[in-house]
């Protein structure tokens, strides 16, 4: 019970899913590193997830190693929730990232930027009125509409967004970006009778040894360049796991729009990490990011009074 009270203070929810979203947020440059250090090319989708797997079945790997010598015990689910673990793998690992490397392909960065800003707002809506396990209400109406502004305002980039619609480009990347708010929403009703920690990790085996194997028969391969490729896939595997984690742990705790809308805040982390790590010379829009850091800090405060207001 101390620690369930620990993990709703606002303060708590805030630092660790702002923590959870600067994870995230810095895989993308590292994905784009690993991809050069394993000889990945840019059309080579199999390699691409087969790729994904490997650091997902790493990222489970890790999870269950650690949360084992943790409570000095083998972790695994309860005997009778391996259906949760393969429901969970299929939708918030398989499905969000194979669609997730297809689509990203197939679409300008500006609209996948943008696509996968809406999660927090989708998740909201997914738990709201798919799973019910919350009530929607005005303030959280214009909370997740101030948060998508935000990731609009820090997405485009000058060049203009065209409207045209590509089926595996934006449709693709619509499918992963609701796979990911689903996902959010079966963590929460699954957590609340098993261990998030358990489930976690082993969805995060079971998805990603799926994507490997299907991935090597499409024949996929993986070249690596030197042994700093074994460190970035160490890396993007060691923040899955952590991020993933404690996610699910902050969902199992609390309402999911509570947690939700933090994701808003994980494009501007992607932007400003891409900029340090690896366009350092660029020009920094401080301006813009400003303002749409100002947006989503609004949005995030007017969820949280309408989750108070709502429960």
């Amino acid at each position: 019970m101390e620690q369930k009270t620990m993990l709703t203070r606002p303060l708590a929810v805030a630092l660790l899913a702002a923590f959870c979203c600067l994870l995230w947020g810095s895989a993308v440059p590292f994905i784009n590193l690993g991809y050069r250090l394993f000889a990945v090319g840019e059309g080579e989708a199999a390699a691409q997830i087969l790729f994904a797997g490997c650091r997902f079945t790493l990222a489970g790997t890790l999870t269950v190693a650690f949360a084992s010598a943790g409570q000095r015990r083998f972790v695994v689910p309860k005997a009778g929730s391996w259906g949760k673990v393969i429901k969970l793998a299929l939708v918030q690992t398989v499905a969000q990232y194979v669609f997730f490397y297809i689509g990203v392909a197939h679409t300008s960065s500006v609209k996948g930027s943008i696509i996968l800003g809406l999660n927090a707002f989708v998740a909201i809506l997914v738990s709201c009125y798919l799973f019910r396990s919350e009530r929607m209400n005005g303030l959280k109406w214009l909370g997740g509409l101030l948060g998508v502004a935000g990731v609009v305002l820090v997405s485009l980039d000058g060049t203009g967004l065209d409207a045209s619609f590509s089926l595996l480009g934006d449709g693709f990347m619509i499918v992963s970006m609701t796979a990911s708010a689903c996902s959010a929403g079966l963590i929460k009703r699954y957590g609340q009778g098993d261990d998030p920690v358990a489930l976690s990790g082993w969805q995060f085996v079971a998805g990603g040894a799926a994507m490997a194997l299907c991935a090597f028969l499409m024949g996929g391969r993986l070249h690596p360049q030197s042994a700093a490729a074994g460190l970035v896939l160490l890396y993007l595997a060691a923040l899955s796991a952590t991020a993933y984690t404690l996610w699910a742990v902050l969902l199992k705790a609390n309402p999911v729009s509570r947690v939700a809308v933090y994701m808003f805040l994980q494009p501007i982390f992607g932007v400003l990490l891409s900029l340090l790590l690896v366009d350092s010379g660029a020009e920094l829009p401080l301006a813009k990011y400003g303002a749409a850091l100002a947006l989503i800090c609004l949005s995030i405060v007017i969820v949280g009074r309408g989750q108070r207001e709502g429960a």
